[in-house]
């Protein structure tokens, strides 16, 4: 990341060519087609198509074979939020909304921020009072509104969407009419997937939160196999911090819907931020996906997410953030519970440290 006022920002992580096609899209004077093809290709240029690795030592350190590493660190602000923070600028652009509102605890709102600023949409970020993140500045200095709300995450999300309805605001917060559209962006990591196997995996580990993430992935294999493209669709494999999801709370319950937590038994750690909440905003979406699949959910603690994350650094060269390395923990767990059959396996890391 490059410095803008003393602060780094991810603005200066797009191409040069990007940033002239984001002078287009800012241009009122040109028409509505014309900036939306714009931006459009401001995402194909630097969204997505993040890299799929093998990881070969690791593979040798674990004691299996054919270990993939989908790593969305490749995406300009570092973490998989750009996929869906640029598809609801697009759609934002494409309503002619002006403004943009969200909640957030950090890399969304940096994602959305950044994707605003390129398309000259204004963009209001509401951040409870008792979050804390690094990344506040960089939304600042991509232009964004930083509004500080009481309460936690799930709170500020009500009340930022209440907010966005009375303002005429383009909602972009989790959740209700946006999660088909998430899911959308989402299942585009299955098909960068297949694109590079050939095939769906055996199995694919992805960190859970909310549960977008993991219900677009899923549903993104669930098409290939439906168009005849893969030979199966891969169990999925859920994990996040240890008893702070409802997502894997519930299916290690076997409940056949998505239970909310306890709010005051959340303890928020600077590592299992990304993962906590109370109430996951898709969780429904995906703990069917769990269930359809035949997959599995881990609860992972936070010290196993230090120790990937140094592992990661040594022997493959990654600099991940911790959360993120909860889906590749889970599915060594499992091999070294169930001696996996030769294979495919993916992890997707969601966020380079």
């Amino acid at each position: 990341m490059n410095l803008k006022d003393g602060v780094k920002t991810s603005e200066n992580n797009v191409s040069e060519e990007a940033r002239e096609l984001s002078a287009f899209v800012k241009d009122k004077s040109k028409s509505m087609v014309d900036r939306l093809e714009s931006f459009e290709d401001i995402i194909n240029l630097e969204v997505g198509d993040t890299g799929l690795n093998r990881a070969k030592t690791m593979e040798r350190e674990f004691g299996i074979r054919q270990l993939y590493i989908k790593y969305e660190g490749d995406n300009p602000t570092g973490t998989q939020k750009d996929r869906i923070a640029f598809a609801q600028i697009y759609d934002a652009l494409r309503r002619d909304y002006r403004v943009v509102s969200l909640a957030t605890c950090g890399n969304y709102g940096v994602a959305v921020a950044l994707a605003a600023n390129l398309a000259g949409i204004r963009c209001k970020i509401y951040i409870p009072e008792s979050y804390h993140t690094d990344r506040i500045a960089e939304m600042e200095a991509l232009g964004s509104e930083i509004i500080r709300l009481p309460g936690n995450y799930e709170d500020v999300v009500m009340q930022s969407s209440e907010l966005a309805l009375e303002n005429d605001w383009y909602d972009a917060n989790p959740g209700g009419s946006n999660t088909p559209l998430q899911i959308s962006a989402y299942s585009q990591i299955a098909n960068e997937i297949y694109e590079d196997l050939g095939d769906a995996p055996n199995y694919c580990a992805v960190p859970v939160s909310n549960g977008t993430l993991f219900a677009g992935i899923y549903r993104g294999f669930v098409s290939l196999y439906k168009r005849g493209k893969t030979s199966r669709i891969p169990k999925m494999i859920a994990a996040s911090s240890s008893r702070k999801n409802p997502i894997v709370q519930s299916f290690i319950l076997g409940l056949d819907y998505c239970r909310d937590l306890k709010p005051d038994a959340i303890k928020e750690t600077k590592y299992n931020e990304p993962l906590i909440n109370w109430h996951s905003f898709d969780g429904e979406e995906a703990l069917y996906a769990l269930k359809e699949s035949q997959g599995e959910a881990f609860n992972i603690s936070d010290r196993k997410m230090r120790e990937m994350t140094s592992l990661l650094a040594k022997k493959e060269g990654f600099t991940i953030l911790p959360a993120a390395t909860a889906g590749l923990i889970a599915l060594l767990e499992m091999d070294e519970k169930l001696n996996f059959e030769p294979g495919r396996f993916v992890a997707v890391l969601t966020a380079k440290k």
